[in-house]
Order: structure tokens, then C-alpha cells, then sequence
């Protein structure tokens, strides 16, 4: 069994030459560089942390695995897992990594683990369900745009989001997920608030609300999120009591994009566990959208100890970066 501690920036040679042939490594280069920053926030309570940790397995001097955590943005007691790295068929030293942090950020008070995992992966799938307690919540599937132009339709559809909507849009995700699965997903208020360090995040995240005519009731909420400035996500909650028009709400989408880039590639989020996922489903096969990928929901509600079992590099990345909601 190795040993497992926190990636520091003098690990670079040793990650480099893990990573090397999967042409990742500038991509770690730069996370390397911020440990030191991240490493003094690890010494904080977890209720005062917002950044990813990291941690390594070595093994003689070699580093077997790494794994990744994000809290969640206003809520550091839900702990998402973001990257999953072990050589090939090495499912023992991800089993190790993902019990440690499970073991470790459950004893500081974490209360909820996630990870979106891609449903090809069946070993994986496995792995955090048999073998770590995970259950599975539904999934999320990415639909690529394709054709769809902006039209400026209707500009004043949505307003930005601010801090003083967070309870009302809360209430607007919470109600329209499907009931079963509304105790493991349901978020809080304070989920929808913008973070004091929101310019260190790795992504950029625009958010708006949508609210009814005359009595300013939040009936809507859409956030357009994106990493590299290139490929843009396009996130909607909307209340299915309400007849909201799909073309209105990507072509405003779309217009605010067009204001920030002149070429962009957009994608469309489906979450299958709220109400409205089937008729936005709909929607997006209509207008030949490609679905390019579908993710697991995994989450583990409470924090036990679980049983050790039997033990070329695989990577897992998992979600968006951030996890930001």
C-alpha cells in the first residue's frame, strides 16, 4: 500500500513524466504553479475553503494516482471530485485515493460527495458504486448547437443575477427536480450567491434570471460558463408552469456570447433528474443538436468508512471544472 499526501510544485518532473504522452502536462504545469497559494488555504477550516486540492499516491518514489476536490461555490461541506488519475487497470490506487478524501473531508464535516462520471466508463462506474458507496442520481447529457444563429429576439428576457436572487432561484432549481432525487442534488441559497474570490476561478460564468411580468416572481435561470473562452455551456431552470420559449432563451444566449466572442462553439446542458429535461430534450432534437456526451450523477450523502477490496495511465475528468452551479 503507498502513501498518500498532498501534491506540492516539486512534484512537477514526476507529474510531467507520468502525464507526458497524454499532452496534458501544460494543463498540470499551470496547477502546479498555484499549489502554493492552495496549499495555505489548506491549513482553513473547511467551511472557509474554495479552492481545489490535490493529493498523490506514491509508491518506491513513483506517483501511482492523483485525485482532485473542489468544494462547492458556497456550499465547501459538498465536496466534488473533478480529476482522477491511476495507471492503466491500477482501479486499487484510485479505490485508495477516493476513500482518503472521503475519509479525510468527512472527519473536517463534509456532509455529500459527487462525481460525473461518463457512462461508457462501466469500471469506473464500479468503482465509485460498488466499491466506494456512490449511488447513482440520474444524469447529464451535452448537446452541441449546431446552425443556430442569434437573433436578439427578445433582449430583455433575462436580467443579470444577483446576490439578493440567490433564495428565489434556489427554490426555482430545488422545485423542479424530480422528487427522488431532490434530497442528494437540492442546493442552498448560498450555492447561487457569487463568490468573494470569483475572478481566481479557472472559468468564467455569466448568470441571469428571468422573472414574470408584472410581479417579478424568478421563473427562470440561466448561467453561460466557460474555460478557455472558446467552447461556451449553456445551463437553463426554468418552471415548468410556465410556457418559457426555448428559441427565446438561446437566441438571448447565443447574443450574449456573440458579444463576448466572434466565433464559439456552444453547448447546451440537459439535466435529466428535473421536470423540464424531457421537453428541452425535445427541443434540442428538433433542431438537430448533437448530443456529444452523457455523465453519470454519483453522490455519496454522508461520509463512513468503507472496506478496503482487491486491487499505462487512465485519466478521468469529471464535469465542469469549478463545479460551479
Amino acid at each position: 500500500m503507498g502513501t498518500i499526501r498532498r501534491l506540492n510544485c516539486f512534484d512537477r518532473p514526476k507529474i510531467k513524466k507520468m502525464i507526458s504522452y497524454l499532452g496534458g502536462e501544460d494543463e498540470f504545469s499551470k496547477a502546479l504553479m498555484r499549489e502554493a497559494f492552495i496549499m495555505l488555504s489548506s491549513y482553513l477550516p473547511l467551511k472557509y475553503r474554495r479552492l481545489p486540492e490535490s493529493y498523490i499516491l506514491l509508491e518506491d518514489g513513483e506517483i501511482q494516482g492523483l485525485i482532485t476536490i473542489v468544494p462547492t461555490n458556497g456550499n465547501p461541506y459538498k465536496i466534488n471530485i473533478t480529476r482522477l488519475i491511476f495507471r492503466q487497470n491500477y482501479y486499487d490506487v484510485g479505490k485508495q485515493l477516493i476513500e482518503f478524501v472521503i475519509a479525510r473531508y468527512g472527519a473536517q464535516g463534509a456532509i455529500s460527495f459527487s462525481v460525473l462520471v461518463d457512462e461508457s466508463h462501466d469500471e469506473l462506474l464500479e468503482l465509485f458504486t460498488t466499491g466506494c458507496g456512490f449511488r447513482q442520481c440520474s444524469c447529464e447529457c451535452l448537446w452541441k448547437l449546431e446552425n443556430i444563429h442569434s437573433e436578439n429576439r427578445t433582449p430583455n428576457l433575462f436580467r443579470y443575477c444577483q446576490n439578493s436572487d440567490a433564495k428565489a432561484v434556489s427554490r426555482l432549481f430545488n422545485g423542479e427536480l424530480v422528487s427522488l432525487y431532490r434530497p442528494s442534488l437540492d442546493r442552498t441559497k448560498e450555492e447561487y450567491q457569487e463568490p468573494v474570490f470569483a475572478g481566481f476561478a479557472s472559468f468564467y460564468k455569466n448568470r441571469y434570471v428571468m422573472e414574470e411580468p408584472a410581479k417579478g416572481r424568478i421563473i427562470g435561470y440561466l448561467s453561460i460558463t466557460t474555460e478557455d473562452n472558446v467552447n461556451f455551456i449553456i445551463d437553463l431552470s426554468v418552471n415548468e408552469g410556465y410556457d418559457i420559449s426555448y428559441d427565446d432563451v438561446i437566441d438571448f444566449a447565443l447574443g450574449e456570447i456573440s458579444r463576448r466572442k466572434s466565433v464559439f462553439y456552444a453547448f447546451v446542458k440537459q439535466k435529466k433528474y428535473t421536470k423540464t429535461s424531457d421537453k428541452l430534450e425535445d427541443y434540442l432534437k428538433a433542431h438537430n443538436a448533437d448530443l456529444i456526451q452523457t455523465q453519470i450523477v454519483l453522490v455519496k450523502d454522508f461520509y463512513r468508512p468503507v472496506k478496503q477490496s482487491e486491487s499505462i495511465l487512465q485519466v478521468f475528468l469529471f464535469g465542469e471544472t469549478g463545479a460551479a452551479t
